[in-house]
């Protein structure tokens, strides 16, 4: 009888053991999937985000407008500059067609797919955009066969439209990412379509809530190329039927994406952790009977060797999501300072004009030193073109590239560089370090210092009214280089400051609230660190950076 209590007593602790691991896996999983669901999510919107604007300033373009009003002159022009644009913005397709549907000018104008002649009236983005200004649709294109998302606008009035112009985006390199990175993710509509997913099986299939509704199979037949569209059943998380050994409910981490419903599904399979954490309590059990020095050594061992499994496998998928977070930011980054890249480069090209209009003047009334005086003004603009445009590319390079001695001048002169137009539009009073403070050097990777000064100099942008003041100050800590800006705006409260490092804590309405948590992460990987300087007079934020000697 000693026996089967004791046996009974072992079989209790045994399986109160598992529901204890049991249940602290899965709520780990829970926590960790909710994270990793607004990182991917941030990722997803940053791609809309590019090219959202697009179809508006086409829409209201003086050379579509002439096209669409019977100017042959522009067909070619037309085609080679919306190329061009869908290469820079990485767009699958950008497209002009007539109020009838028909397409006039394409960006794969000169390839065997290219739109050019296709008539698109039967799509619902083309007939919504017509009658209602803008419109949206997820479908499989026609010609490409490929799936991806078409923004249109219409060109002109409501009452007198000339016709509408369109924006395809394509998701395939955001598709594999997404695999890389984790095995379930899936992105529906509002209506329960799937319209990307890991796993291209997924791919328009319904929800459980999709199959409630009703379907117009001729609408689906035009968008998705299928008649009938098949409910999305998910054995796992990689999309078979095999399961792990312990039997867990799917995790499915929802996050809102856009305003036309979509939503993105984390799928986790947490059956891997839970059986991990049972097989750790049970060795745990089995080593307790043993002895207690035993039970002591062993679960110091277990517990060490389950963190540094976990932590390997964390470290491993945060390093993916941070690069991809931290590439979504210098992107958002660019977007916002473009129209001011715009207006700095804009001003060089058309005092260039100018001056080889005069320069060819002068030539042909044989002032030949007054041209040349004209000519050498524009190498000066060509190289301050070239200044803008190298460092707008090294900012958006996706690999920053390796560490490298460079001098906190380098840093300031780069940011400032992007953010000029902002600052001079604002007329904020900017005061910079001394010549030889700016010549301090660190060894550091340039393009990611110049990422977190952005970042810093544009919160105290939106910080500061009008006629504002934005200080950058340069000091030596003990073996470290102290990089501050100061602002005149109203400050941080007691409340917001404690969370300003926080992911997604943020006090601006469109703000994601990863800026300064990236830019942390970016002091710290170079041994330095970003801090918050409280009880200051003036919103002050330190880049501490190791000092070269």
């Amino acid at each position: 009888m000693a026996a089967i209590a004791g046996l009974a007593l072992l079989a209790g602790l045994i399986w109160s053991v598992d529901r204890v691991m049991y249940s602290r896996a899965l709520s780990q999983e829970k926590a960790a999937a909710r994270d990793d669901a607004e990182i991917l999510a941030a990722g997803l919107r940053s791609e809309l985000d590019k090219v959202s604007l697009l179809p508006i300033a086409l829409a209201g373009d003086l050379q579509v407008r002439e096209f669409l009003e019977g100017d042959p002159s522009q067909t070619g022009d037309l085609d080679i500059r919306l190329a061009n644009l869908a290469k820079q913005s990485g767009s699958a397709a950008i497209y002009v067609m007539d109020k009838s549907g028909l397409t006039r000018a394409a960006s794969n104008w000169n390839q065997p797919t290219s739109f050019i002649g296709s008539n698109y009236s039967f799509r619902q983005y083309f007939r919504h955009a017509l009658t209602q200004g803008t419109s949206t649709e997820f479908a499989l294109g026609t010609v490409s066969r490929k799936p991806g998302l078409y923004i249109a606008r219409r060109i002109g009035s409501a009452a007198d439209p000339l016709g509408v112009v369109a924006v395809k985006i394509e998701f395939d390199k955001l598709e594999e990412s997404w695999r890389k990175a984790t095995d379930g993710v899936y992105v529906t509509d509002a209506s329960g379509v799937a319209l990307l997913a890991t796993n291209p099986i997924w791919r328009f299939r319904l929800t459980e809530e999709g199959q409630s509704r009703p379907r117009n199979v001729g609408q689906d037949k035009k968008r998705f190329g299928l008649a009938k569209l098949e409910p999305l059943l998910i054995g796992s998380a990689r999309g078979s039927e095999k399961r792990e050994i312990v039997e867990a409910p799917l995790l499915d981490t929802l996050q809102p994406i856009s305003s036309e419903g979509w939503d993105l599904h984390l799928l986790v399979d947490p059956g891997r952790s839970a059986a991990a954490a049972i097989a750790s309590g049970r060795l745990a059990v089995a080593l307790a009977l043993a002895t207690t020095v035993a039970l002591a050594f062993a679960m110091f061992f277990v517990r060490r060797r389950r963190e540094s499994l976990q932590e390997e496998m964390v470290a491993q998928r945060t390093r993916t999501l941070r690069d991809q977070l931290s590439q979504a930011n210098r992107l958002a980054t660019l977007g916002q300072i473009s129209a001011g890249v715009g207006h700095e480069i804009g001003q060089p090209v058309a005092a260039m004009r100018v001056f080889a209009e005069n320069g060819v003047k002068l030539i042909g009334c044989g002032r030949v030193d007054d041209a040349s005086a004209n000519f050498r003004e524009i190498v000066g603009l060509a190289d301050r073109l070239g200044l803008i445009t190298g460092e707008l590319r090294r900012f958006s390079q996706r690999q920053p590239g390796p560490r490298r001695l460079v001098q906190i001048g380098e840093i300031v002169d780069g940011a400032l560089l992007l953010l000029r137009d902002r600052i001079m539009s604002m007329n904020v009073t900017l005061r910079v370090p001394a010549a030889e403070m700016l010549d301090i050097a660190v060894v550091a990777e340039h393009v990611r210092l110049e990422q977190v000064l952005v970042n810093l100099l544009q919160n105290a942008l939106d910080a500061v009214d009008k006629n504002g003041e934005i200080v950058i100050e340069v000091s030596l800590i003990d073996d470290k280089v102290g990089l501050r800006v100061l602002d005149s705006g109203a400050g941080i409260g007691a409340e917001d400051s404690a969370q300003l490092f926080h992911p997604f804590a943020t006090t601006k309405p469109d703000g994601l609230g990863l800026g300064l948590v990236i830019s942390r992460d970016i002091m710290r990987d170079h041994g330095g660190d970003l801090v918050f300087n409280d009880g200051e007079q003036r919103t002050c934020f330190t880049m501490i950076i190791p000092h070269t000697q």
